[in-house]
């Protein structure tokens, strides 16, 4: 049987009915008629027998170890703060204040954000344009090469993978190049937490990498886990994490996790094979991305569609919800909880909507001048007004619609008009306030 060590902690202390007189307020006492009664008996605090998380050790890092193993990496730290906790710690470490970073274009916001609070300046890596499949591909080896040449003081290198569309990169070769150069990668892998149950070894070459739990397994929301490889040590995580995260943990998400991974060692992890399984045949019956486009996630259905919001409209009107939807695409997450029974469901549901051919969107342009670093750009006075009349001023956030999902612009580039058309050719709408700042704001502020 699976070893649970913080849940079982939990659980045994909990069994001895101490007298609680500590936090948290509930004492272990569910509300009236609350459903989640088991819940409140295994929230506790700080204390011997429960452990500290940003102490190391005892039964949380037991726990830790066992999913470390998991990922044949060699520390893990528990989040409850998601992986946007996750991001901002790696980076910490990762990177001193003031550095260059090669920055993957489609990275998550929370990375962007990591910019600015530890005033790092992005070299953005673009991604080759898939054009069949209308989405962004793997980060190449070579590019990451050409960068780090032109580039030879940058330290770091931060990619998404998978990325929201399910696309993979080659964390190995990637993490090799990293090597050569005496440097480090991170990597964003919140939507892959479950691929080492599907034998595939996405993420041990990482230096540090950050997975979502909550996102593709069955564990609770905000629920994630930063990995890591020396140089990086698991004191190392605490600290960075104890940073973004939380001095009161909650116990229950966990001690969830602990329970989540001993689940997924068994009948979970041949569930989600399963799954895999008829990921591959809904593959052929629809047209979706497919490994003939690029390396994908096993379990990520990224359906096609020459119209995808209408596609995701005819979906919800059968009571069937996707993850999201762009014009050409309609992404749905599947995993081990989803059964037979539910699969049959999706396919009848598939077979009422327009699937097709994506519409050939171009691929997005090139970045923007970047006259403001993201610091400069968060901190800036900024002006909340419609994109279509922020031309010639400075991006104070993120403009990254779908498609393709990536920045068109970045926090502390020019607005151009150029962009602004690029967006209105894709459908963007170009009337959504955004935040931006005047280009005349002093670049020494």
């Amino acid at each position: 049987m699976e070893k649970t060590p913080l849940y079982d902690a939990l659980t045994s202390f909990a069994a001895g009915h101490p007298l609680r007189m500590h936090m948290p307020g509930h004492k272990g006492k569910a509300l009236p008629e609350h459903p989640y009664t088991g819940v409140y008996a295994l929230d506790f605090t700080e204390l011997p027998p429960t452990g500290n998380l940003f102490d190391g050790g005892g039964a949380i890092g037991e726990a830790e170890e066992l999913w470390a193993e998991v990922f044949h990496m060699d520390s893990c730290l528990f989040l409850t703060g998601g992986s946007t906790q996750g991001v901002l710690s790696a980076l910490t470490l990762a990177c001193r204040p003031g550095e260059e970073i090669l920055l993957d274009r489609g990275c998550h916001r929370s990375a962007f954000h990591a910019l600015a609070l530890l005033d790092l300046h992005p070299i953005f890596v673009e991604r080759p344009w898939l054009e069949e499949g209308g989405v962004t591909g793997p980060i190449h080896p070579k590019t990451v090469e050409a960068l780090l040449d032109a580039h030879p003081n940058v330290k770091t290198l931060c990619i998404t993978s998978p990325t929201y569309y399910g696309v993979l990169s080659d964390i190995p070769a990637l993490a090799e190049l990293m090597n050569a150069r005496g440097g480090v990668l991170v990597v964003d892998g919140a939507h892959g937490a479950h691929l080492p149950f599907l034998g595939t070894d996405h993420f041990s070459a990482a230096h540090l990498a950050v997975v979502s739990t909550h996102k593709t397994l069955p564990a609770p929301g905000q629920s994630a886990l930063l990995l890591a490889n020396p140089p990086f040590t698991q004191a190392q995580l605490r600290r960075a994490g104890s940073i973004y995260g939380s001095s009161s943990p909650s116990y229950p998400m966990m001690a969830a996790l602990d329970l989540c991974r001993a689940h997924m060692a068994g009948e979970g992890g041949e569930a989600y094979r399963r799954t895999a399984a008829e990921v591959a045949a809904l593959r052929l019956e629809f047209p979706a991305l497919t490994d003939a486009h690029a390396p994908l996630d096993p379990t990520r259905l990224t359906l096609l569609s020459p119209d995808g919001f209408g596609a995701q409209g005819a979906l919800e009107e059968q009571n069937v919800w996707p993850e999201m939807a762009d014009g050409g695409h309609v992404v749905l997450i599947l995993s081990g909880a989803d059964s037979p029974a539910d699969l049959t469901r999706l396919r009848t549901a598939l077979a009422r909507v327009p699937l097709g051919p994506c519409p050939g969107y171009p691929p997005p342009p090139p970045m923007a001048p970047q006259v403001l670093s993201p610091r400069q750009a968060l901190f800036a006075p900024a002006e909340e007004l419609p994109l279509d009349r922020a031309a010639g001023r400075i991006a104070a956030q993120q403009i990254a619609p779908y498609p393709p999902g990536v920045p068109v612009a970045a926090p502390g580039q020019v607005i151009e008009k150029k962009t602004i058309a690029y967006l209105e050719e894709i459908g963007y709408n170009t009337r959504q306030v955004i935040s931006a700042a005047p280009l005349c704001v002093e670049e020494s502020r």
